[in-house]
């Protein structure tokens, strides 16, 4: 292939080309596990939400039997995981796109990251706390 076909498949501006400055390359990874998550959120959504309409009348015994049934507690985790981690996903691109503030920003993401991990951690704990009868 020539130099000049190159060069118009280039998209970058003659600046940025100068600079060497181009795609950070990281983007695609974040927005598919934005999708990845959704996906997961939906499917274990609507089985937890069967679960739940299923426990309408059930005692408090009963419904605690049924979050400690290890399929039930798996799909409960797994929901709460990717739940957890799509909020902060969702957050950081919130944060990212309008805190212009760098300290503030810098701050805000670092706060997303721990509370986000402190809540699933939290919930993890709770789940398996019921499924071990304690």
């Amino acid at each position: 292939m020539s130099d000049n076909w190159k060069r118009h498949q280039d998209m970058r501006t003659p600046l940025k080309r100068a600079l060497g400055l181009g795609s950070a390359k990281t983007g695609t990874d974040h927005f598919m596990w934005q999708r990845i998550t959704a996906i997961v959120l939906v499917l274990l959504g609507a089985y937890l939400i069967g679960l739940l309409l299923s426990l309408g009348s059930a005692n408090y015994e009963l419904a605690r039997a049924i979050v400690g049934d290890p399929i039930n507690a798996t799909i409960l985790l797994a929901f709460l995981v990717a739940m957890f981690w799509h909020a902060k996903l969702g957050l950081q691109v919130i944060i990212e796109d309008y805190v212009h503030t760098p300290a503030l920003a810098g701050a805000a993401l670092v706060a997303n990251i721990f509370v986000c991990a402190l809540a699933a951690i939290a919930s993890v704990l709770a789940v398996i706390r019921v499924t071990l009868g304690a």
